[in-house]
């Protein structure tokens, strides 16, 4: 259903011209509740009619600060391509089922 894509500084526009939903996922490499939400965030994509676009702040750090990220994870949920909702921190996949479910039922 949904796919799992890496975006960048200069390929953002792939997450703000887009039509459809789009779930932002700001990470870094050392970041361990990055880590643990990261499967679920893959198993979303399988589940759902939604793009993860998965950006690592350590190498881009004008996305985060466009956006006023200010720890990580961070997740920006966009519906053709404005901003619907953002959470910031992990979350076990229920959690985050229901945060979708209030925006994209």
């Amino acid at each position: 259903m949904g796919q799992v894509i890496d975006a960048s500084d200069s390929d953002f526009d792939v997450v703000t011209k887009s039509g459809g939903w789009v779930l932002v996922d700001f990470w870094a490499p050392w970041c361990g509740p990055c880590k643990m939400i990261a499967p679920v965030l893959s198993q979303i994509a399988t589940e759902r009619d939604i793009t993860i676009a998965k950006v690592n702040t350590d190498v881009n750090p004008l996305s985060p600060g466009r956006f006023g990220v200010r720890g990580i994870p961070a997740l920006i949920l966009f519906k053709d391509g404005e901003v619907v909702d953002r959470m910031t921190g992990a979350m076990p996949k229920p959690g985050m089922d229901s945060w979708l479910n209030r925006h994209m039922s």
